[in-house]
Order: structure tokens, then sequence, then C-alpha cells
């Protein structure tokens, strides 16, 4: 019996089911293959994780605040209505539209849950699956309005997107290379290229999760539009010998060495034995302040939960982003550079870019059926 690869294509690579195991929470990611072999990526640093802030409170739920913002006790980490327009944001904050977040809040609590078919799976997740689109030197979020101002990212989901994308945008512009097609969002990491030709290689693979890391989807929210989040430093420079955090490496089904079978001359990349590629996994965070779709580093408006909780500056818990990237590639002694290391050569700068875009209805309906359920969805509903 043949399995679907991560891009969608028949083939022995891992399958829906296998990888939706991959990158289970930020603490225990597992590469499970399909029985044969257990390994555990973090060991190999395969996943990318902010650093985490301490709960909010010791009973795992957020402590409101009293901002308008803010979610409270009585509105179960929603932001309470607004009528009022948004007002100006700081430079590098952007504000999120409380009226529309709210009409979108109201919209999911409405919202009955579709029956669930027999069989389906308990992991609290549903997904897209992405190819690769196309390359520039922009990026909409660190950069916005000045082409050719960034090193080369490789984008997946919306084909529209360029260094002038704004999030209205994504709403007009709605063509992507991801399933399900009411996922308008781009996604976007530096370019890998082979160190021997100078030659760019693509992903072939971009599977995205929107999942919930916590043990409990109590008060779970869905993800606001127009949210911009980044993971990881495109400045790290850092060496990634075997080991080390921050680095890709090697799946396929069947016993293999997460972290290749030997290193490339510099030690910073793994080559992967028998049919095993090279992948990259990384998390994004799973609250958010309720307040803001951006922030001046594009990380401070998010934050990482810890025992079922969240902090208290960050009270609405939103579905975790995933990237699970795979490369057509096993490595090689020349190894490869990022386009934002060239001359360091290590895999230390990779970082990930999401700028959030969903049909609401089709957002609201996969959170709540499948994360705040916590059932397994693919990428058009209940996986069974």
């Amino acid at each position: 019996m043949s399995h679907q690869t991560i891009d969608g294509s028949a083939g022995p690579q891992p399958g829906p089911g296998t990888l939706s195991r991959l990158a289970r929470n930020r603490r225990n990611v597992l590469v499970v293959a399909a029985g044969l072999a257990v390994v555990t990526a973090v060991a190999a640093g395969a996943v990318f994780a902010a650093d985490e802030p301490e709960p909010s409170n010791a009973a795992g739920s957020p402590v409101p605040t009293a901002s308008p913002a803010a979610p409270t006790a009585s509105t179960a980490n929603s932001p309470s209505p607004s009528a009022a327009a948004p007002k100006a944001a700081k430079p590098g904050w952007v504000a999120v539209d409380q009226a529309a977040w709210q009409a979108q809040v109201d919209a999911y609590r409405a919202r009955k849950v579709d029956p669930v078919p027999a069989g389906v799976g308990n992991l609290p997740e549903f997904r897209a699956d992405c190819k690769y689109s196309h390359s520039l030197p922009d990026d909409p979020i660190v950069a916005p309005g000045l082409p050719g101002a960034s090193h080369m990212h490789s984008f997946v989901g919306n084909k529209a997107v360029d260094a002038q994308t704004k999030a209205a945008d994504l709403t007009k512009f709605t063509e992507t290379t991801c399933k399900p097609v009411e996922d308008h969002s781009s996604y976007w990491v530096p370019t890998l290229y082979d160190n021997a030709t100078g030659k760019p290689v693509e992903t072939t693979g971009f599977r995205v999760y929107y999942r919930s890391l916590m043990n409990t989807s109590a008060n779970q929210l869905p993800m606001p539009n127009g949210l911009r989040m980044i993971v990881g430093d495109a400045k790290k420079k850092k060496p990634t010998p075997r080991g080390a955090g921050g680095q890709f490496f090697c799946a396929y089904y069947g016993p293999g060495d997460v972290d290749g079978v030997a290193r490339s001359a510099n030690g910073n990349w793994p080559i992967c034995d028998g049919k095993a590629t090279l992948h990259y996994i990384m998390q994004f965070p799973d609250c958010w302040d309720g307040k803001h779709l951006d922030s001046p580093d594009h990380k401070a408006h998010v934050s990482f939960g810890r025992g079922d909780a969240c902090p208290r500056s960050h009270p609405v818990k939103i579905p975790a982003i995933t990237f699970d990237i795979a490369y057509g590639s096993q490595g090689s002694a020349a190894g490869f550079y990022l386009s934002s290391d060239k001359d360091g050569k290590s895999a230390s700068s990779m970082h990930g870019d999401a700028f959030v875009m969903w049909d609401v209805d089709a957002m609201n309906k996969r959170t709540k059926n499948c994360v705040q359920q916590r059932r397994t969805c693919d990428n058009f509903g209940y996986q069974q």
C-alpha cells in the first residue's frame, strides 16, 4: 500500500498520519515510522521554539486583565466588544480591529460542532499542505514596502505576495499553492542553497499544522486574520554540528539516524541514508495578547504557554502553527547554506514567517471541530 507524501503525491514518504505526529509539542517531538522506529527529533535540534514564559497561574487558565482588548473570565478568553475604531498603534505595533475580531469570536462561539465520523484520531490539529510558490528578496513583515531589501526567501501559499503585500491583499488575491484553498495565508523561509553548485534547493513539501500544544483546549479561540509572526533568528550564525539545536534532520519511514549517518565537511549539515531526506520543523507560539497583529520585533505580541496556561500578558489561546518542511535532498559533503548566512554556512539562522489569512468560517469551523474538540483533521476536515 503506497503512502501519500507531504506534497500530496503518491509514494512511500511519510503520509498524513505520520507527519501529524511530528512536533507533537515543543518539548517532545517524535518522528514515528509506522511502528518501526521512534526517534526524538528534539535531540537533533529539529525544532526551534522561542523562550517560554512562566504560566500566569497555577490553575492552568489565563488570568484576565482589565484591558478591553484582553479576555476576562466572563468572556472566556475573548476581548470585549468594541464599537470604536482601532486606536493608532505605536510604530511597529499593528492594532487588531476589535470589532472584526469580536465578530469572528461571536461566530465561533455560535458555531455547532459537526458530527464526528467513527475512527477519527485524537490529535487536536488541522493542516494545510502547501507547495513552493516563488522566491523573492522581499519580506512584507520585516521590510514592508521595500522590494529587494531582504535576503532571498522561498514563499509558499498565497501566490501574489511580495514586499508590498498588506493584509487586505491576501483577501483580494487568493490564488494559493495550499490545500485547502480557504487558506489565503503566506508562509516563507530563507532559501536553501547547494554549497557545491550555488543553486537553490526548494521545498518539496511544506505542511502547516494548526494545533493545540496544551493538554486542554478549554477557552480555545481561532486565529485572528492578519496576524504576523516570526520564529527563529536570521542573524544567528553559530555552528550546527551533530546534536546541536536548530538544525536540519533526516526523516523517512523505518529505522534511521535523525542526525544523519555522516555530516558535511564543515559539520553543519546531516547526510541522510537510504531514502531519508532533509527536514526542518519550526514551532510558533500558542498565546496572543488580543490587541496587536504585529509588534516591532514581530514576536512580542505572541508567546508560548506553559502548564496548560497562557501568561497574563498574552491571555488568548490560539492554534499553534507548526512548519514541517521537507527538502528533496539527502545532503552531501559540500553541504548547504541559507540565504541568511551564506558565509557561515550553518543552519542556525533558519527562521520562518507566517502572515495569516483564512476564510473566517473555514478557520472557525476547523478550530472548533479539530482543536477545541481535540480531533485529528486533515486538509479538508476530519481524518479517519
